[in-house]
């Protein structure tokens, strides 16, 4: 079984808004039961707290739920615990890293470079883009999903 952990700042909306798509996707393709999805946060900030209403309301239109899904920080121990952890933007690979401390087994990557993209993805929490953050974020998923059906 694959495990891929998405990550951003918060874990309110970007990295679950990739979680949920992603396991969409799978379930689509009837890969749910071979690839384990999860999201967490690089800070404490909204640890415990819900998706934030402008995900959960894109994800909704798309008739995806994210229930029951709260804000979690990402621990050390979760590097050997996923193959894939991933960031949306420089900074989260970078505060990633804080929390690892080395990335030996090259696991750490941005989402959108699984589109064969560099950039990050905005976090619309500045932004208020939730468009916008839903076709990066798409376009990344698409990616990776293709990189673990080779």
């Amino acid at each position: 079984m694959q495990k891929i952990l998405f990550v951003c700042h918060g874990n309110i909306c970007r990295s679950p808004m990739a979680e949920f798509v992603m396991k969409d996707l799978l379930k689509k393709e009837g890969l749910s039961e071979y690839v384990y999805v999860a999201s967490a946060a690089t800070s404490f900030e909204e640890i415990g707290n819900p998706v934030h209403r402008g995900t959960k309301q894109k994800l909704a239109e798309l008739g995806i739920s994210v229930a029951g899904k709260t804000a979690v920080h990402m621990e050390k121990t979760d590097y050997g615990k996923y193959d894939f952890i991933i960031g949306m933007d420089s900074i989260n690979i970078r505060n990633i890293m804080r929390i690892i401390g080395d990335d030996p087994e090259n696991k750490v990557s941005k989402l959108l470079s699984f589109a064969d993209e560099d950039g990050d993805i905005a976090d619309p929490w500045y932004t208020g883009d939730f468009d916008a953050t839903y076709r990066d974020v798409l376009r990344g998923c698409k990616g990776l999903l293709n990189r673990i059906k080779e």
